[in-house]
């Protein structure tokens, strides 16, 4: 188990993909979507995991996670159990100021919106901010992954 403290940002323009040096195709599904709790089945790549996420602390920055690698065959059984609907999306990483930014591009019901996040090792940890980001979203329910499967972006 381990401790996430990851910070959420919309993004402004499309210029991260300059900097990119790695790019994922996710494909996730939610067992599990109560407020104190989340249960994730998640393919990247070729690779499967499931996770367990507790509710987030009073700053909504941090929360326990449990993460572990599983086959991909049986992550895709378990997402054709999960909670409607999956989340479909592509991962850019960039690197910036020693710290790595994960941009979600997400397509199908959730296409136009581009969600940047970084993890920190501390809340009020210091970084540097790329021109690309935009507004903080943190904590803002409507950005969460688990939110966006049954509340798509397109109807907002």
């Amino acid at each position: 188990m381990g401790v996430e403290i990851e910070r959420k940002f919309l993004v402004l323009t499309d210029e991260f993909k300059k900097s990119s040096y790695k790019k994922s195709i996710i494909r996730q599904g939610f067992l599990n979507t109560d407020k104190d709790r989340t249960v994730r089945v998640r393919i990247t790549d070729e690779v499967g995991f499931i996770t367990v996420k507790s509710k987030s602390n009073a700053t909504s920055i941090s929360r326990k996670e449990w993460e572990y690698e599983i086959p991909k065959q049986e992550a895709e059984e378990i997402l054709l159990i999960c909670e409607p609907s999956i989340i479909e999306k592509e991962r850019y990483f960039v690197k910036h100021h020693g710290f790595i930014f994960e941009i979600d591009v997400f397509k199908g019901e959730n296409k136009g919106l581009i969600v940047a996040e970084i993890e920190l090792e501390a809340e009020d940890q210091y970084f540097e901010k790329p021109l690309w980001l935009g507004k903080e979203v943190t904590g803002n329910k409507m950005y969460y992954n688990s939110y966006l499967s049954k509340h798509p972006f397109i109807k907002h």
